[in-house]
């Protein structure tokens, strides 16, 4: 009887073992040193641990940080804005916001014009997070042992990897 896997692409490929011994050229390709993916999964936990050390006496997670973050740049905007800026749909965002608000972070507020549209405004005990939230920022810089220049030009990198393929995904729904 013959096994079939399926990909992606319906094709059924036969369920074979690889022989011992040398793999053939392009194999390498395949090990976890060499992917970018895993790479960027590590960086981004690794981080994400970071500056769980920081926020968690501030009683925060990183999520509500980043949109806290947004608050602190532009207050008053709506659930979208803050959505399209992290690149988060509302079903994520959402619970998240009415957390903030339980904390007393936060306020929501529906628009009287448009009543789908959702305003989020920092409370004053939000706006009092952004000197400990700066010095967050400050140690994990620190810990990254980088300069404000090299921090900025790799997350220039890392932003244009995530439009590049941001845009490949869009090209590819298209076609």
């Amino acid at each position: 009887e013959k096994v079939t896997l399926k990909r992606a692409s319906a094709r059924p490929i036969p369920a074979t073992r690889r022989p011992e011994g040398p793999q053939p050229l392009g194999y390498d390709l395949l090990r976890l040193e060499n992917q970018l993916c895993f790479a960027l999964y590590a960086a981004t936990r690794a981080m994400t641990r970071t500056y769980r050390d920081y926020l968690e006496p501030m009683g925060l997670t990183y999520p509500q940080y980043l949109v806290l973050m947004v608050l602190w740049e532009t207050d008053g905007v709506t659930v979208s804005q803050i959505g399209n800026r992290l690149r988060l749909d509302s079903g994520t965002l959402t619970p998240l916001l009415k957390r903030l608000e339980g904390m007393g972070l936060v306020t929501r507020e529906r628009s009287l014009i448009d009543g789908r549209e959702v305003g989020i405004r920092l409370s004053s005990q939000g706006l009092d997070l952004k000197d400990l939230a700066l010095d967050a920022r400050l140690s994990v810089a620190c810990r990254l042992g980088m300069t404000e220049g090299q921090i900025l030009d790799l997350r220039s990198d890392l932003m244009d990897l995530v439009n590049q393929l941001d845009g490949a995904s869009t090209a590819r729904q298209v076609d």
